[in-house]
């Protein structure tokens, strides 16, 4: 077979960029192993050490997955970004050390998903804890969180599982580089809008991740809101900007009303996100504001 239906009938590549510090070597083992079981795609692998050399992991990495040593902790988007010019293929797929496939079709599923409804320029699974424990909320990257396996358009999506046309991937410049940790999945997701296409919460597909309290790094509360900040100084039409900020400063306020030390830490990221540069500033088009507003989720809350 050749030509055109030989193309249609080749399997998908997906190129892999799997993220780690090093500091979790068995559920490292156990997200790679569980792309390297996927059935029907072929995957080109890179293991990006942030301020590790995973060329020194033991037990070794698998055979054929590349690795990538950062000296230096550069931060989630960052490290993601730097893995990418290492893999080939037509979709990117990106996974936390602590995240992994239950299921060998995952991929296959998820790119004929891509196939199928080329609107869609990126895809979050559902995500189960695999101890059995009940799944944060966070998870379902919508207002109305409803049924976990419903599906739907989003604006934001958890970063710990993301499939995504490297096509789109490469249209929206990649994650946030400074944002180091915190809403650079936010970022993405509008982005993704921005360039004509949807983000989409995909609840038949599934990844497996265990419950962490996110706000357990001590940096956590500041990154929180230097990054919200951020991300409206770097993607809101200037006069949204502080109709942004002021409705999440509100929420902020009366979540934390009655924790005194999260509020403090949190206003100095605030002022920082202000005082700060943030990089790249790339102010989303009015046609895409208005393609949000319609599908449920205007960007100033």
């Amino acid at each position: 077979m050749s030509g055109p239906d030989a193309a249609r009938s080749a399997p998908p590549r997906v190129g892999v960029v799997v993220l780690t510090m090093g500091t979790r070597p068995d559920d490292l083992a156990r997200g790679i192993r569980s792309i390297l079981d996927q059935q029907g795609v072929v995957t080109d692998v890179v293991c990006v050490g942030n301020g590790w050399d995973p060329a020194t992991a033991a037990p070794s990495l698998p055979a054929g997955v590349k690795t990538l040593h950062l000296p230096e902790n550069l931060g989630i988007p960052a490290g993601r970004n730097r893995g990418v010019p290492l893999v080939t293929g037509e979709a990117l797929f990106f996974l936390d050390d602590d995240a992994f496939l239950p299921s060998e079709t995952f991929l296959a599923d998820g790119c004929r998903t891509l196939a199928e409804r080329p609107e869609i320029g990126l895809l979050q699974p559902r995500v189960v804890d695999p101890t059995g424990s009940v799944s944060p909320r966070r998870w379902i990257p919508r207002i109305r969180k409803g049924d976990p396996a419903h599906s739907s358009n989003v604006f934001s999506c958890w970063e710990g599982a993301v499939l995504m046309p490297r096509a789109v991937f490469d249209a929206t410049g990649g994650w946030a580089d400074p944002f180091f940790y915190a809403h650079e999945g936010i970022e993405l997701a509008w982005r993704v809008w921005d360039t004509g296409h949807v983000a989409w919460y995909a609840g038949d597909l599934e990844a497996g991740h265990p419950v962490i309290d996110p706000a357990r790094h001590a940096y956590y509360y500041r990154l929180n809101a230097r990054n919200r900040v951020w991300l409206a100084r770097r993607n809101l039409p200037a006069v949204l900007v502080p109709f942004y900020v002021g409705s999440w400063t509100a929420i902020q306020v009366l979540r934390w009303a009655r924790q005194p030390a999260a509020l403090k830490a949190w206003f100095a990221g605030w002022r920082a996100g202000w005082r700060e540069h943030p990089g790249e500033r790339r102010p989303m088009r009015w046609r895409t504001v208005w393609r949000m507003t319609l599908a449920g989720r205007p960007p100033v809350v």
